[in-house]
């Protein structure tokens, strides 16, 4: 089993950090295919099964556009950042109908020194905040078998922005208001280098994605969502 990036991914991102210019990324492109882009597609085929062994309304897609793959130009229409290129790669394990309903979904994050891997809906619209939050005061206990189960919380941790008061409607003495007071409902771990470089990148992928899937089926069924 071989690994799918190396030290020469790191250095690329490494180096487009220093040199954040469409000229400087145009000339360096056949690294960026080389050593980020085709490995990362090549990773994502190759997690197919284990996210159809997670859940089969889960979709692992290694298009080129449009698939699990971030592009890594950014959206700089509305920052006062205009630098032109993310200096991480991610890629999004998404729900089939996430392109219709907001939805869950599994996250991988690829930056020298910061990657990690996430699950959960981020910086959901208010509307799915309220689903979400009236489905735990009506389903305390699935909300705790998923999140605090000493496995789950040996490896992951929820993570996210929290409202500072409680959410209008809900009891500040509720057993689940530090939950109930989340405007993101995400979890994750992070990933050491080595093992983002090395030969079982994939397995602690999947490992991660099915320790995490118990919390994403919970947000599912929220939603009325297959999982």
């Amino acid at each position: 089993m071989s690994a799918y990036f190396s030290e020469k991914t790191y250095k690329f991102l490494r180096a487009l950090g220093r040199n954040n210019s469409r000229e400087w990324f145009a000339e360096h492109k056949p690294e960026y295919e080389t050593h980020l882009r085709q490995p990362f597609l090549k990773l994502i085929t190759d997690l197919q099964p284990d996210i159809a062994a997670v859940s089969l309304h889960y979709r692992a897609d290694p298009r080129q556009v449009g698939g699990s793959l971030f592009r890594i130009h950014r959206d700089t229409r509305f920052s006062n950042d205009k630098t032109p290129y993310k200096t991480w790669s991610g890629a999004r394990f998404f729900h089939e109908r996430s392109k219709t309903v907001p939805a869950p979904s599994f996250y991988l994050h690829l930056q020298p020194g910061n990657c990690f891997i996430g699950a959960g809906l981020w910086h959901p619209e208010p509307e799915t905040q309220r689903r979400i939050r009236s489905f735990m005061v009506d389903n305390p206990t699935g909300w705790k078998a998923a999140t605090r189960a000493p496995a789950f919380k040996r490896k992951f941790e929820l993570t996210g922005e929290s409202l500072v008061r409680p959410p209008r409607g809900y009891p500040a003495d509720h057993e689940l208001i530090e939950d109930l007071k989340r405007k993101d409902f995400v979890a994750g771990a992070g990933l050491d280098d080595d093992v983002v470089l090395g030969p079982k990148l994939r397995q602690a992928i999947a490992g991660g994605f099915a320790g995490m899937a118990p919390m994403v089926d919970y947000l599912c069924a929220a939603l009325d969502l297959e999982f």
